[in-house]
């Protein structure tokens, strides 16, 4: 038994609506057999251990290796925003990946602005752009973002019995 690969590339998670949509076209076509995920060496792993494995680490590493960036942000911002996800309704994962990454080093944010992670719209501070998975460099794969990665690598994988 094991995960097998089915779709690559599947594309953006996209609002609810688009996303359920996506789901129930899934559900009719592997039945609750089937699973989000990323490849990472060669191997299957769930979106959620990609969370972890990835996307969290991707900011360790970040903020390891610039902690200037991490002061400023410590000391400038109160509230921290996704304006992309709150006006498509998509899945906002750097907010709390920052903010994990904040408390798992007993961290607080002790500014009073708020700064918005992304590169849409209007942004709050240059720490925006920086701190945008669009620019936060990939642990798993150097050469790459971490948006890239996301995108690129997420795949549909379906349980298959031997």
């Amino acid at each position: 038994m094991a995960w097998v690969i089915r779709e690559r590339k599947i594309g953006k998670a996209g609002g609810l609506k688009q996303r359920q949509k996506r789901q129930s076209e899934w559900d009719r076509k592997y039945g609750d057999n089937w699973m989000i995920g990323y490849t990472v060496d060669g191997t299957f792993i769930s979106q959620e251990d990609a969370l972890e494995s990835v996307y969290y680490q991707s900011y360790q590493q970040y903020f390891d290796e610039n902690p200037e960036d991490l002061n400023e942000l410590i000391h400038l911002a109160k509230v921290l925003k996704n304006p992309h996800a709150e006006l498509t309704g998509g899945v906002d994962l750097q907010v709390p990946a920052i903010m994990d990454y904040l408390k798992r080093n007993h961290l607080e944010l002790q500014g009073q602005e708020v700064v918005d992670i992304g590169t849409m719209g209007n942004r709050s501070h240059a720490l925006s752009v920086k701190l945008s998975p669009l620019t936060i460099p990939c642990v798993v794969h150097p050469k790459w973002t971490l948006e890239k990665f996301w995108q690129e690598k997420k795949c549909l994988a379906v349980w298959e019995e031997d």
